[in-house]
Order: structure tokens, then sequence, then C-alpha cells
């Protein structure tokens, strides 16, 4: 029996109008009843998660979020930090170098000035807007070396997003945990960081065994818990890599795929 279920956001969760279907609301809100743990799992900031949570009644002491894309993990209802791997302003300095040499943008999300970019720029305003944030703009070459980065992204225009992956040093991902989360945020977190490390931090914390998670996921920041999890789920639109590496395919985000899932695997089990 399963009883662990991280659920993506963008893509997953959400369909293409970025809300949560009423097919998805109550297959999840059945699945809890059932005693099963159900997990937000994002690379957004939490900030960017509240609503969400808020709408499902995730809010208990029993209850725990995974934000940044793992590299923060946390108890909902205490704000217990059970899971934390964060970079430096030395790193971001790294990243926002190579950035511009590559031609892109920088964005990074500072524990002290939120989320910072060294220029804005079109996709400033996304990442603004999805997750209710303010932007402080900022010279990167001006941060301490000690200063507390939760994680840098360079950011760029799909088709150059492209080539800057491909132009990346193998030292960088050596470096870091590098993942694509949308076809124009390029993430560099933590080598310790990532959503499979994340929500197996959840379920050692819950004395739950992989075997008994579920992970669903659309790109290739999910790949990590997916691969983790006893069940993998990709959705219907997932990246075609992502389909490769998952278990088993639901349908898409705007056809409640989410919740053909818990129906198939957790309720009608």
């Amino acid at each position: 029996m399963y009883k662990l279920i991280a659920l993506d956001m963008d893509g997953t969760l959400l369909n293409s109008d970025k809300a949560i279907s009423e097919e998805n609301k109550q297959a999840i809100a059945k699945a809890r009843e059932a005693g099963v743990t159900v997990v937000l799992a994002s690379g957004r900031p939490l900030e960017g998660m509240q609503g969400k949570l808020d709408e499902l009644n995730i809010h208990s002491d029993k209850d725990f979020v995974l934000f940044y894309n793992g590299s923060m993990v946390k108890n909902v209802g205490t704000n217990e930090i059970i899971h934390q791997q964060i970079i430096d302003g030395k790193a971001a300095k790294l990243v926002a170098r190579k950035a511009k040499e590559l031609g892109a943008y920088v964005h990074a999300f500072s524990q002290a000035h939120g989320l910072i970019t060294n220029e804005k720029n079109p996709y400033t305003d996304i990442e603004a807007n999805i997750n209710g944030l303010n932007v402080t703009e900022i010279n990167f070459e001006s941060l301490e070396d000690d200063h507390p980065i939760i994680k840098a992204m360079m950011v760029a225009e799909p088709s150059k997003l492209t080539e800057v992956i491909a132009a990346l040093p193998s030292e960088m991902r050596e470096e870091f945990t590098v993942v694509q989360s949308a076809p124009f945020f390029l993430e560099f977190l933590n080598p310790a960081s990532n959503k499979g490390i994340g929500v197996a931090a959840i379920a050692e914390y819950l004395g739950i065994q992989p075997e008994e998670v579920i992970c669903m996921g659309d790109a290739e920041n999910d790949h990590h818990m997916l691969k983790y999890a006893g069940l993998g789920i990709a959705m219907g639109n997932a990246m075609e890599e992502t389909k490769q590496i998952a278990d088993c395919i639901t349908v898409s985000n705007d056809e409640h795929g989410v919740a053909k899932a818990i129906e198939k695997f957790v309720l009608n089990a």
C-alpha cells in the first residue's frame, strides 16, 4: 500500500490555467482521508505554493512541503525544517559569470533579499508574478562569498537556453545539481539538493519505505523523485525523457492526470 504521494505543481497538479481541478482536489482529499500523506514538491519558493496548500487544506503538523526543488523541506504546521541544503554567494557569482559568458540572464533566491537579478528581463516578471514576489536588482559581484543563496538560475528564451545547456562546462554539473524546471529556467542547486532527496527526507522522517511512495511529475527537475519512488508517474504532457524514466504514464495535467493516477493506484487498488 502506498503511504506517501509527492506531486509536482506546474504541469502536473496544476492545469494550463495554473488551477487545481475539482477532480484533483477530490482525489487528493480522499487519499488523505485514507491515511496517505500528500506532499507538494515544487521548484517554487514557499510563497508561490501557499495558496495551493491552503486550497488543499494542507496545513497541519502532520503535513510537509518541498520547495525550491528540494533545497528546503519543512513541516507545514510547525515550520520545522527537516531538510535544507543551499548554496552561497560565491557559487551564485560563478553562475552569474558563466551566464553572462553564455548570453543568458541570471536569477537567484537570496535568504536576505528574496528574488534577485543582475538585470530585469521578461522572465523576471514571470517568476515574480507566479510566486507573488518582489524583485531586487543587485550586482551579483557585490554578494559576500558566504551570503546564503537558496538556488541560482540561468534564464533565457527556450531556444537560447538549449544552446546554454549544450555549452555548460561539465565541472558545473559536478559542482551543482543542475535541472531544467521550465523551458526558460535552468537551475543550479546544492549538489545535495533535488526533489528525490527532499522526498526521501520526508519518507525517512515518517518511517516510510521508497516502495511505499508515489511521485508524479512532468519535467527534468522531477526525474530524481520519479527514480526514487516505488511508483514514478509521468504526466501525459511530460517531456519525452521524463516519460522514459517513469514506471507509468497518466493522462495530461488538463485531463486531471493526478486524480486518475490516485484513483487507479490508491483509491481503487
